[in-house]
């Protein structure tokens, strides 16, 4: 979708900041509320709910993450991307509220979850593509410069949210509270910003929110590269933040909570890091960088095996390192994949599409506790590189195949 000349002007008190620094706000502060959760499932289960109900509350997340990602992007092409991406915003706010409420009872976290969820839909589908069309607008910024705006605003929310959640409520007073009522108070800060952001999307241009999924998933290239390459973009979040601190648990004592904040930071910072240096490896004519990420996660899968083996907390702190880099490398190069396939009408629809495919990967802590009772985690995690390996040889024999005309 390219930006038009219809777009709302920005208000005069709005331009010492940048046109798309409104955009940029209200993603990372939604990313920010939707990772909070992560590293507090270990206070959950200190604080004496059950491990299936802290999988639920987990699994809360993914059930209104999905359909929003695919409705999301529809309802932006409707009624334009400025309106979507503030009510998730507001959602994002409200969830914070909820969750909050987590001592009155585990419905309210989570109603909250379910929330999240929907509001991080709408900053992974609507917000990553209005921070790229206001990019794509601005004739002084280099090219592809969107992508990697959006991807990182994304990824600072998802890192710097649970890092700070984590250490607030394993020094903080009111561990159940404190950490959501920082977000709701970045949420309340971020609003203002939201309007000055201009529009992308003239009347114009605007189409009714479509149920059937974009044409673009048909085509051979997104079937072969980008469909074998996207679950693991949060399943190596998954591995590293969700599955790897219980692995090592019994050798941390009290720490167990800072622990699982560190692998998350650690994980999403190594993320972080690496997106300008996967935006180099980056090529029209194959999908290098997309190899690159997979290869990557083949051996962060490789050395979560061997740590879930020896119950090395070092060896899980570099194996989250790893799966943070591929996670980085993966997002960056399947976002660049993916919009030079789409179609200009359907990228904000194709983007949910994209994110929805990322996050069936989130699924796979739950999905190992399930197997576990079958198999011991090092033999999963085993499989699972196993499986990664694959999804890589396809990627391969195809890099060069199916290429977008230009």
């Amino acid at each position: 979708m390219t930006a038009t000349a219809e777009s709302t002007p920005l208000p005069q008190a709005a331009t010492a900041r940048p046109a798309w620094f409104g955009a940029a706000a209200a993603v990372f502060v939604v990313g920010w509320g939707g990772n909070q959760f992560t590293p507090l499932l270990v206070m959950y289960k200190e604080a004496g709910y059950s491990t299936f109900t802290v999988d639920a509350l987990l699994g809360a997340y993914v059930v209104g993450l999905v359909p929003g990602l695919l409705l999301s992007g529809g309802l932006s092409n409707r009624y334009g991307r400025r309106p979507v991406m503030l009510a998730g915003t507001v959602l994002s706010l409200l969830a914070s509220v909820l969750i909050a409420l987590g001592p009155e009872g585990a419905g309210w976290i989570a109603a909250g979850r379910f929330l999240t969820g929907v509001a991080v839909a709408a900053a992974m589908a609507v917000g990553s593509t209005w921070i790229k069309e206001l990019a794509d607008a601005d004739p002084r910024g280099a090219a592809d410069v969107g992508t990697r705006r959006a991807a990182l605003c994304l990824t600072l929310g998802l890192g710097i949210g649970p890092g700070a959640a984590g250490v607030l409520a394993q020094w903080g007073p009111w561990p159940m509270v404190l950490p959501f009522a920082v977000h709701i108070g970045l949420a309340l800060l971020a609003l203002p910003f939201i309007p000055r952001s201009p529009e992308t999307l003239g009347l114009e241009s605007r189409k009714p929110a479509l149920s059937r999924l974009p044409v673009t998933t048909r085509h051979p290239r997104f079937r072969r590269i980008i469909l074998p390459m996207a679950p693991w973009i949060f399943g190596s979040c998954g591995v590293a933040y969700a599955i790897m601190p219980q692995l090592v648990q019994d050798k941390l004592g009290s720490w167990s909570l800072a622990y699982s904040t560190l692998l998350t930071v650690c994980a999403i910072g190594a993320g972080v890091g690496i997106q300008p240096i996967a935006k180099r490896v980056d090529r029209t004519t194959s999908a290098r960088a997309v190899l690159t990420g997979m290869a990557v996660m083949c051996t962060g899968l490789v050395l979560a095996a061997v740590a879930a083996d020896l119950r090395s907390p070092w060896l899980a702190l570099l194996t989250a390192v790893v799966l943070g880099t591929a996670y980085g490398i993966v997002v960056v190069s399947g976002l660049l994949e993916l919009q030079r396939l789409a179609r200009p009408e359907e990228i904000a629809q194709l983007t949910g599409v994209y994110y929805a495919l990322a996050y069936i990967g989130f699924l796979l802590p739950s999905l190992l506790a399930a197997l576990s009772g079958f198999a011991s985690y090092p033999m999963l995690l085993g499989c699972l590189a196993v499986i990664a390996f694959a999804g890589t040889l396809t990627v391969a024999r195809n890099s060069r195949s199916h290429l977008p005309v230009t």
